[in-house]
């Protein structure tokens, strides 16, 4: 029998990822991959894979994993009450099983996404490069579409680790109910008055409950656009610009109100507003933040966002040294 991990209960929603399909954006592709980029590395990193290999990212509850032979597991990412077996399990660590242990989820407490890799990864086959799954045309992944209950899913060779790696816990991330997000303004900015900008950048903003791997809509206040004659080319509407690309991480304000913050499985292009974009690394915060959290916009320039990417490259050396 070929390797594989049979799935109990595919949780909320549980969906194999990896680090993304990179090079198409220009034909309309997103690239998809774990929406917390850091935390799918470390686990990857805690079973001794490859940092690109498929693993499998959950939202708020888990699934349930029944293991047919001996792997290594590793959950990082949003905190959990994890279980292997019924016994509490470490996260942040990487643990030994064997045929037929099964790990559990309960709600998650903090942060929005768990991480969970398997020694091998997730052999599912690869589209245009990548195992990730990209819902919203069923593509990639496990049949294009998130885990249910009866899935089984094909699980690479290779040598099994001893296990027992963990994360120091002055590397483990934390997760905030209230998050500082840096971002570059431009784009189109231009389009909002100066105190709407302000305002934009000053505003507690509050998650809604539309809030996916597309992108996550806030709410909390009114922006103003300056007045102008309609464009050719451009909608009637004030949030209306002629078609242009939306970079990952854009701050759409298609009313006025109700900012989108676009991420991995957004559409890459169209015709609405975006006032600036969320830097690279922060996007990593979306993945751990869910309905109800605020959200706080600093603006910052090329430097600093160059840095925040540097900085969190070192912190991921960092955990790779402490893992020997």
């Amino acid at each position: 029998m070929s390797a594989q991990v049979n799935v109990v209960s595919g949780g909320l929603s549980t969906t194999v990822q990896d680090l993304g399909r990179t090079g198409r954006y220009a034909i309309g592709m997103p690239p998809s991959g774990a929406m917390d980029q850091f935390s799918f590395r470390v686990a990857n990193m805690l079973v001794g894979n490859p940092e690109g290999l498929a693993a499998l990212e959950a939202t708020y509850i888990g699934p349930s994993l029944e293991f047919t032979d001996e792997r290594v597991v590793a959950v990082t990412g949003g905190d959990a009450a994890v279980t292997l077996n019924g016994d509490p399990l470490a996260m942040w660590s990487g643990t030994r099983v064997g045929p037929g242990d099964v790990l559990a989820f309960g709600m998650i407490t903090s942060g929005a996404r768990p991480y969970i890799a398997i020694s091998g990864g997730v052999d599912v086959p690869q589209y245009l490069g990548s195992r990730s799954t990209y819902t919203l045309i069923g593509l990639g992944g496990h049949e294009g579409r998130t885990l249910a209950d009866g899935d089984v899913l094909p699980l690479g060779e290779g040598p099994v680790p001893a296990g027992g790696a963990t994360v120091p816990s002055g590397l483990v991330p934390q997760f905030s109910s209230d998050i500082e997000v840096r971002a570059v303004v431009g784009l189109c900015a231009y389009r909002l008055t100066e105190a709407a900008l302000e305002s934009c950048l000053s505003t507690p903003w509050r998650i809604t409950k539309d809030a996916d791997r597309v992108g996550y809509r806030l709410r909390g206040g009114t922006l103003d656009f300056v007045e102008r004659e309609q464009p050719f080319g451009a909608g009637s509407d004030a949030a209306n610009v002629v078609d242009l690309g939306y970079p990952l991480g854009s701050i759409q304000v298609p009313g006025g109100d109700e900012p989108i913050v676009l991420l991995g499985d957004a559409v890459t292009g169209g015709g609405y507003v975006t006032i600036a974009t969320v830097v690279s690394v922060d996007r990593d915060l979306f993945g751990q933040a869910k309905t109800g959290d605020t959200v706080r916009f600093r603006d910052v320039g090329i430097d600093e966002a160059l840095a925040a990417r540097a900085e969190n490259t070192h912190h991921l050396e960092r955990i790779r040294s402490a893992l020997g």
